[in-house]
């Protein structure tokens, strides 16, 4: 069934559906409103649009934060991973498009991925000199390895959703279709 209509709200609000503060807080509060619904079996997790899953997070609402807001900003995320990944029932990334920094490590969150045909995942703010900050790098070396999640991180490399799903990154790979529900 499909969730409330708080969590399915919860990324139309932004180009590519990109992670921002408030972004983050509406996660966090349709998390902690799905976690109560005691016939809640499973949480499908997508984007809105065919483009993106989670472009990434907002780099312009970054680049306007001092250190303690940026450190702030962080801790939220990561919270907020950590709380998609102790979810008490199974939690899926359907990966409709982009897949990109925070995108990439909300997909890692979950516990199963999904992707399109046209899904790619990669750590691109590296090239910005920013290290990915919500928990994805230690996720990411336990799915896949420290040799090809330290190429990734360090690259910020883009991986189609076939290389995905070869790599173990996702565990099928679908028609768009069937994944942009």
């Amino acid at each position: 069934r499909k969730a409330s209509s708080a969590a399915s709200d919860v990324y139309k609000r932004q180009a590519l559906n990109a992670l921002n503060s408030q972004v983050l807080s509406d996660l966090k509060a349709a998390l902690d409103e799905l976690k109560k619904e005691a016939d809640l079996r499973c949480l499908i997790i997508t984007g809105a649009g065919p483009k993106s899953f989670v472009a990434g997070a907002d780099i312009g609402e970054m680049s306007t934060m001092n250190p303690k807001k940026g450190e702030a900003f962080g801790i939220a995320g990561n919270n907020v991973m950590s709380q998609v990944a102790s979810f008490p029932c199974p939690v899926i990334a359907a990966v409709n498009g982009y897949a990109l920094g925070g995108g990439f490590e909300l997909a890692l969150a979950c516990d199963l991925r999904l992707a399109s045909e046209k899904a790619r995942f990669a750590f691109p703010e590296t090239g910005l000199g920013i290290t990915p900050g919500f928990g994805g790098t230690q996720r990411l070396a336990r799915l896949v390895g420290p040799a090809l999640a330290s190429e990734l991180i360090f690259t910020g490399r883009t991986v189609k959703a076939d290389e995905a799903l070869a790599k173990g990154v996702v565990s099928q790979v679908c028609a768009l279709s069937l994944i942009h529900i």
